[in-house]
């Protein structure tokens, strides 16, 4: 990044509760709300920096990056904890907010906004019932949520008691400690959402060239988040090592796989996505934490994910890369294994625990249509207050 100014990035106008100048520091109004297996800080829109060169260098310091450790901001120091969900006024009909969805980088000086999250897609929900941005007089309120990063609108139910989102209950999500009140994301209308198409290249298994690992057999799917699916054994992973902590030269392997992916796309090769899945037959497997077993009987698919940049393990499942994997099981001809029975649900164990999926697919003459794409997650606010930046990082460049 250039070596930057004394300039300071312009304060937005009309913020309520705005930046707030505090000395050497400035103190921006934010939540930190944690959806599914994962933790993100929420900001109004209006307080982020339009510029997208001041919206990196904003978004950096706020989560105190780069660093390993984040620790002179409020990232978590882990994949699932360096997110932000910024918050704005619908600019598509039909929907009640917009959502913008942010991946910081632990390592590099580096935001991406190539793909969605669906884990904090149910934090949204939550955001927007205590935000006022919906109504809140009945049982459930259903947010419609434009994801600005695929351009497509998602639906949350979110439960409600006395006006606020419902934080107890009997939901539970592999890879988060005790329960809470269900909340049900259907991503139906999220197809796709980065190339047009549900197959983004008009079949359901393609052969891909792989610079170093030859010829693959890869299924490339587009809905709730582009994905590439491929199976685990040809990145060199067996069953006793599958779902797992990942060799480096699996990792590796995963690189190749992804760029090889995003060039026959006419994407970026050092992108989010498409996110490179893993995936094997059902077996018997023993968490990552080594806390619970995981039975083969009880899963449809094993499937792990490693992505971002730099490439890294999600020790927990993606959400959305769960709904494309169900999609896809769903497909015929796809490199996913195939789901038992005739039953709507998806298991799908993974690193954590297993995940299940409602994917409902009609077959047509072209594509086929999808019907039914959602699950359901836990998510509650966990605090709301004022972040405060350094003012010397907040310089534009």
């Amino acid at each position: 990044m250039p070596a930057s100014t004394s300039t300071p990035i312009p304060l937005p106008a009309a913020v309520p509760r705005g930046w707030q100048p505090q000395g050497e520091l400035t103190g921006v109004p934010c939540a930190i709300l944690r959806g599914g297996t994962s933790k993100a800080v929420f900001l109004d829109a209006r307080v982020v920096p339009t510029d997208p060169d001041q919206r990196v260098r904003f978004l950096l310091a706020l989560m105190g990056s780069p660093d390993p450790r984040q620790i002179d901001g409020l990232g978590g120091a882990d994949l699932l904890t360096s997110k932000v969900a910024i918050i704005g006024p619908p600019s598509v009909e039909g929907a009640d907010l917009d959502y913008t969805f942010a991946q910081v980088s632990l390592r590099e000086p580096r935001v991406d906004f190539d793909m969605n999250c669906g884990n904090i897609s149910a934090a949204v929900g939550v955001y927007a019932v205590e935000q006022g941005l919906v109504p809140s007089g009945q049982p459930v309120a259903t947010v419609r949520i434009h994801n600005t990063n695929t351009r497509r609108i998602l639906f949350a139910e979110v439960p409600l008691t006395g006006g606020h989102a419902r934080v107890e209950g009997a939901g539970t999500v592999d890879g988060v400690p005790g329960s809470g009140a269900e909340i049900l994301l259907d991503f139906r209308q999220t197809v796709g959402g980065v190339t047009g198409r549900l197959l983004p290249t008009g079949a359901p298994r393609d052969r891909l060239e792989v610079p170093g690992l030859g010829t693959l057999e890869v299924s490339v799917v587009d809905i709730a988040n582009l994905c590439v699916v491929v199976r685990a054994a040809d990145m060199g992973l067996g069953p006793e090592s599958f779902p797992g902590v990942p060799t480096a030269a699996v990792v590796e392997r995963v690189d190749a796989l992804q760029r090889a992916a995003a060039r026959s796309l006419g994407l970026p090769e050092r992108g989010l996505v498409p996110i490179p899945v893993l995936v094997g037959e059902p077996r018997t497997y023993a968490t990552l934490t080594g806390d619970a077993v995981v039975a083969e009987e009880a899963v449809d698919i094993v499937a792990e994910v490693i992505g971002g940049q730099p490439l890294t393990l999600h020790r927990a499942f993606p959400g959305t890369a769960s709904i494309t994997v169900a999609v896809a099981a769903r497909i015929p001809g796809t490199v996913a294994p195939q789901p038992r029975g005739d039953a709507t649900a998806v298991r799908i164990g993974h690193p954590s625990g297993r995940i299940e999926v409602q994917a409902v697919i009609t077959a047509g003459p072209g594509e086929p249509t999808v019907r039914r794409a959602a699950y359901t997650r836990t998510a509650r606010r966990l605090m709301e207050g004022v972040a405060f930046l350094r003012q010397s990082a907040l310089t534009t460049s």
